[in-house]
């Protein structure tokens, strides 16, 4: 499986790109705050087609692009009904009054084809399968997608910390409970979160200060 990432605007958000390995058709996840010419070039360098945006949660910082790189690519996004409110109004998220400026955009709109990712489902797209896991705490939609060996964790588990809880709509109580689901999944998990370096299931359950209690309580390991 071909995984190419960048940092992208201010937020330093991770954009991915998944296929099965260069000149193949991708899924493209969590296209943040300009981030529409970084990933042309990655899509022209390894000469892949994108079939779909899938969106980790609604926060703009990582959907900001999604509904031009979905028009540009004639492609759906798939984001969980709890955060698809945030398509059209992201300053629901951040706690703001609605209309707000953000980053100079007065309005914000859906992309033509969005449909709604449901919990355990497996997305099959580009010749991959992806399961979808809901894991609310950072946002009520969050989701991450795991496959190949990879979780795609969005803000819901980052090298040494995890995501934020305190903006609306988030959640220390459901984050605590999502936080177990991967401390199911084997150590060798290559972990691609939403901000930062990369790193491993295992690296995180035993140096993630946030994780370590709950791994000593945590349930028997299931696979990929």
């Amino acid at each position: 499986m071909l995984v190419v990432g960048f940092p992208a605007g201010p937020f330093g958000t991770n954009c991915w790109i998944v296929a099965p390995g260069s000149g193949e058709q991708c899924v493209v996840i969590d296209p943040g705050v300009e981030a529409e010419g970084p990933l042309d070039d990655v899509l022209a360098e390894y000469r892949l087609q994108p079939v779909a945006v899938l969106l980790t949660h609604g926060h703009l910082d990582h959907m900001f692009s999604v509904t031009p790189v979905c028009g540009a690519k004639d492609v759906p996004a798939l984001i969980h009904p709890a955060d698809r409110p945030m398509l059209t109004d992201p300053a629901m998220g951040l706690g703001v009054p609605p209309g707000t400026p953000i980053f100079g955009r007065l309005s914000f709109a859906e992309p033509d084809d969005v449909r709604e990712l449901v919990d355990g489902e497996t997305l099959e797209l580009a010749g991959l399968s992806l399961r979808v896991d809901a894991t609310p705490g950072h946002t009520e939609g969050s989701v991450t997608f795991l496959g190949g060996g990879e979780l795609f964790s969005g803000d819901l588990l980052f090298a040494g910390s995890i995501g934020r809880t305190d903006l609306p709509g988030g959640s220390w109580e459901q984050m605590q409970r999502s936080l177990a689901f991967p401390l199911t999944l084997p150590d060798e998990t290559v972990v691609r979160p939403g901000h930062g370096p990369d790193t491993t299931i295992g690296r995180e359950r035993l140096t993630n200060p946030f994780l370590v209690d709950l791994a000593a309580q945590s349930p028997v390991r299931r696979g990929l």
